[in-house]
């Protein structure tokens, strides 16, 4: 037997197969191809392209939600200029080294791209490996093979790898696949958080995985974050009954959360599309806490017309009528570039300009997207709420309040992703109306930590004291800023934290007012915050603002809510 450790990142327990990854796509032989005809190359790498961009696509049209959007850019890359521009180029009989064959032209020029973006660090390092996972498609598709992704099996299994690409992650069939296990990666990763919003446990940053031998039996804990080869009776039993609580767990939640002391909790989604919604009130939740904006601009290289806004934003308003639906307005930069509106060359994108910042140097599409906003608001019942991402001071709260309100819109927040908004919430919420913590974002800030990286998972954990401090400095803020004021400034968080029933409990014991989390999660969280009052959350806020890692906080939380052994969280 042997044990492998790594981040929980979903919890459920499993036993099963291993499957690794196949190998990647072998590397085309490099040297000059004399006497190639360079036009029929050419055409034969863009119609390659177009033809990896078409199958992306198809996944996407079949995905939901992150998945989706996330295959949809991926599929932009497909046909990104630099790529297949530099690929031909690499066919003349001119260029450096000689012609290349299209299958190396292609391998070589997706690497440049790729050390491009690893060069600019951040984000746009991450985004280095959707372009390998695509030029990978593209030379595959020359060679007449399949496309690269998850192994083909009759029977379930446990998928292991290095790490996935999006392409691969967001297709993941938990019908097919019962867990997954990555040697890379952190807890923040697309990975992660496309595991999670399926439901498949998940395990993280555990290195050797990827290289157990396929068929070996193994326990997989997503909540204890760890993977064992040669599970014996008592995995097989903690397996079976997982599964029994998973089944009892489906859709039991009721759509009216409460502390056991009838203090109400609401309990919202994260949703990015019309699709996603449905979904989500089909689930019970009382609400959206975060409408993801961005994957209505991702796959397209301009900014969607006023009506197109207005039709992708109304799809979501139509499931919650007379509902809160927290919008966030466009989150561009960093990790989700987009052509005409972010600036690629910047050396540092995580710090660079995203969300609420790209007003100051493409002014005109934020106020307009607040007007297709405002709009589909109108032509709704549901209570819309709209927020900006990337807010670090007083200054950007009342400029965006201000914006938002000129068009129409009454009730105006902020995201606190920034630790600099989180100290100084009182000032910030003096002119904003609410808050909405961004727990994945505030967590890589707080700790200096990119979420991206697996060596880092251990920082980019949400139950890191200074985290915690931060999200009470919030809270406090707010408290304050509502005293002054004389009007209620709620706090909710939409980051992946409240998936954690856990956490939940804390999050509401430091005052949060509402948790927005993935559908799948409802349940869990609505079961574990029925079995405590309102002083109970604040004692376990209280011990874990006082434990000095994040493990202490963590497991000095579930110890005392012993109803997480019962529904085997």
């Amino acid at each position: 037997m042997e044990q492998f450790h790594g981040v929980g990142v979903t919890p459920g327990r499993v036993v099963g197969p291993v499957l690794q990854m196949p190998a990647p796509v072998a590397e085309p032989v490099p040297g000059p191809v004399p006497g190639q005809d360079a036009v029929v190359e050419a055409e034969r790498i863009r119609s390659a392209s177009k033809a990896v961009q078409a199958a992306l696509k198809d996944r996407a049209a079949a995905a939901a939600g992150e998945a989706r959007g996330v295959l949809e850019a991926t599929a932009l890359m497909a046909a990104d200029p630099m790529l297949v521009k530099g690929a031909v180029k690499l066919l003349d009989p001119s260029a450096e080294g000689g012609a290349r064959s299209a299958e190396r032209a292609v391998w070589e020029s997706g690497a440049a791209v790729a050390a491009k973006l690893e060069s600019l660090g951040g984000y746009m390092a991450e985004r280095a490996a959707d372009v390998l996972d695509v030029r990978a498609r593209i030379v595959a598709e020359l060679r007449g093979l399949p496309a690269p992704g998850i192994p083909d099996s009759p029977t379930p299994f446990v998928l292991a790898a290095h790490d996935l690409a999006p392409a691969d992650t967001a297709t993941l069939d938990p019908a097919r696949v019962l867990a997954l296990v990555t040697s890379g990666g952190g807890p923040q990763s697309h990975t992660a958080i496309l595991a999670r919003a399926l439901g498949l446990p998940a395990v993280v940053a555990a290195p050797g995985v990827d290289t157990i031998p396929d068929g070996t039996p193994v326990y997989v804990d997503g909540a204890a974050g760890t993977v064992r080869t040669g599970p014996g009776q008592p995995e097989r039993d903690a397996a079976a009954a997982w599964a029994a609580q998973a089944a009892a767990l489906a859709g039991g939640f009721t759509g009216a959360n409460r502390l056991a002391d009838g203090h109400p909790v609401p309990l919202l989604a994260n949703v990015a599309t019309g699709k996603d919604a449905a979904a989500a009130a089909a689930a019970g939740a009382e609400g959206v806490g975060l409408l993801r904006t961005e994957f209505c601009f991702l796959d397209r290289p301009t900014e969607p017309t006023h009506d197109e806004q207005v039709t992708a934003y109304s799809a979501v308003f139509a499931e919650f009528a007379g509902k809160k639906v927290v919008i966030r307005t466009l989150d561009a930069g960093a990790d989700k570039p987009l052509p005409f509106l972010t600036n690629t060359d910047e050396p540092n994108p995580a710090l660079g300009v995203r969300g609420y910042r790209t007003d100051t140097t493409t002014p005109g599409v934020l106020a307009r997207q607040l007007a297709a906003i405002a709009h589909a608001a109108r032509d709704n019942h549901a209570e819309v709420w709209v927020m900006a991402p990337m807010i670090a001071t007083a200054e950007e709260a009342a400029h965006f309040t201000a914006l938002a309100k000129e068009a129409g819109l009454p009730t105006a927040g902020v995201m606190v992703e920034v630790p600099s908004a989180a100290l100084t919430a009182e000032h910030i919420l003096a002119h904003a109306d609410f808050a909405s913590l961004g727990t994945n974002d505030l967590t890589q800030y707080a700790m200096a930590a990119d979420r991206m990286l697996g060596p880092l998972a251990h920082l980019n954990d949400p139950w890191q004291p200074a985290v915690l401090h931060l999200i009470k400095a919030t809270c406090d803020g707010a408290h304050t800023a509502a005293t002054t004021t004389g009007t209620p400034k709620p706090v909710g968080v939409c980051g992946e934290a409240p998936a954690d029933p856990a956490l939940a409990a804390v999050l509401v014991g430091l005052g949060v007012t509402t948790l927005s989390m993935t559908p799948r999660a409802l349940t869990a969280v609505n079961k574990v915050l029925a079995t405590i009052t309102l002083p109970q959350a604040q004692e376990l806020a209280r011990l874990a603002l006082a434990a000095p890692t994040a493990q202490h906080a963590r497991d000095t939380t579930r110890n005392h809510l012993p109803i997480l052994t019962t529904l085997g969280l």
